[in-house]
């Protein structure tokens, strides 16, 4: 092990690669600690300190942002807008055939669709920038917490200052994609999702040593113990896949025979990835955010609905919310599942190239077939997700931790897929080089 880590520093290529990415993480962890203008920086930290955080899906985008978002920093909004526009359009593909067209024609369709999901993450940096200030101005990112200096988190609120707080978060945001997208380019694995990776990674110290502070060593011993179990099954899941063979016949093309070979196509297990786990606390923060604007002046009546959304659907460690949001992690699984893998599409194609699965017959019974497959499968595959979900809420209700609870729900999920696929793509270049890879 020891001696494949010293290869990957003693090739030149892959050492400079390696140095270049770390250079771009250590830039983009220092704009997550740089405020943004007008923004009254030991207000913030003493908010930070005094509070626990925040919930709901202002808990997610402070999550995918490494804690920038409650520190208002010129990257407070981190990745977020980013993710938000690639999901977008991936759904869009099945709602606008223009963007299917643009995806099958190949790398020019690609390129364009990756335009067309930048000028989107650009105007939802404008609009979660101007919420996140507006926000901010209301006194109300840390909640009702009654500490004094959460109410006065920016020194100037005049209409001029705060466009000018909501251009430098947007113009953050691009300068994260540019970083990512030189990651992609000419460092090691893909530049978005280490940027996720990292902003995840710079929380773990910050909950772990908050569980130890609070409940003691036993319990933070406790923790890691589950933690390192987690982290082993989340590997084990994720590596897990179903192989169906696929066979080519023979052709001839000239005097060329092409065809004759046997191949499978893998279908996962969590073929879709965090994105339920993201649709599905979003969808559960629409209440409570409702709730929220709806809030009586001092001595008035809460009316009867408000109550029982913050009683039942805001805090996250009540039996309801967890049932709500395992059915809607499992719902959403099938829904992205479906609209990601299309069974007929990929029975057309393997008809066209003279394909078929051993013992089925090409065409419509293969496209029946492999949506047998998929429907079954991705059964376990959401209740995976939707247990790995649960685990922060459960460990909010135990041990008394908050909802970024490092080993569960988007974070493990995020943390062990990039890392996975880093590691591979380190030890596919290793071999290229010297025959002998990272991994054995």
């Amino acid at each position: 092990m020891f001696s494949a880590i010293a290869r990957v520093f003693r090739t030149p290529d892959l050492r400079r690669k390696i140095a270049f990415t770390l250079a771009i993480i250590a830039l983009y962890r220092f704009g997550a600690h740089v405020p943004a203008p007008f923004v009254d920086f030991p207000n913030v930290q003493e908010c930070l300190r005094q509070s626990s955080g925040t919930e709901g899906l202002l808990s997610l985008v402070n999550l995918f942002s490494g804690g920038a978002l409650l520190q208002l920093s010129i990257f407070a909004l981190g990745v977020m807008p980013y993710i938000t526009a690639t999901i977008i359009v991936q759904l869009l593909r099945v709602v606008i055939p223009h963007f299917e067209t643009l995806y099958k024609e190949g790398q020019a369709g690609q390129a364009k669709l990756t335009q067309y999901t930048r000028y989107l993450t650009i105007a939802l940096a404008l609009l979660q920038s101007t919420t996140l200030v507006t926000v901010a101005r209301s006194g109300q990112l840390f909640g009702t917490t009654g500490i004094p200096e959460c109410d006065q988190l920016l020194t100037n609120d005049v209409w001029w200052a705060q466009l000018l707080m909501i251009i430098t978060m947007t113009a953050g945001t691009g300068l994260i994609m540019w970083f990512a997208e030189l990651v992609t380019e000419r460092g090691i694995g893909n530049g978005m999702s280490l940027l996720i990776f990292t902003s995840i990674a710079a929380q773990f110290p910050v909950s772990m040593w908050a569980i130890w502070q609070s409940k003691g060593f036993e319990v933070f011993l406790l923790v890691l113990a589950v933690g390192i179990i987690v982290v082993a099954l989340v590997v084990f899941v994720e590596q897990s896949q179903r192989r169906i063979p696929v066979q080519y016949a023979k052709r001839m093309v000239g005097r060329r025979t092409y065809g004759g070979t046997n191949t499978y196509i893998p279908i996962k297990v969590n073929m879709a990835g965090v994105v339920p786990v993201i649709f599905a606390s979003s969808l559960l923060y629409i209440p409570a955010l409702i709730a929220q604007f709806n809030q009586p002046q001092a001595g008035q009546e809460i009316p009867g609905w408000v109550t029982w959304i913050n009683q039942y659907l805001v805090k996250g460690d009540h039996p309801l919310y967890m049932i709500l949001y395992f059915l809607l992690i499992v719902g959403f699984t099938y829904f992205y599942v479906a609209i990601t893998f299309n069974p007929v599409e990929v029975a057309d194609n393997m008809k066209k190239y003279g394909g078929f699965i051993p013992g089925i017959r090409a065409g419509r019974p293969t496209a029946e077939y492999l949506d047998y497959v998929l429907t079954r499968i991705t059964l376990p595959g959401s209740i995976y997700l939707g247990l790995i979900a649960l685990l922060p809420l459960i460990a909010l209700a135990t041990v008394g931790a908050n909802q970024n609870f490092p080993f569960g729900g988007a974070s493990i999920l995020i943390i062990v897929g990039v890392g996975l696929e880093t590691v591979k793509q380190i030890d596919a270049q290793l071999q290229q080089r010297h025959y002998e890879g990272l991994l054995r």
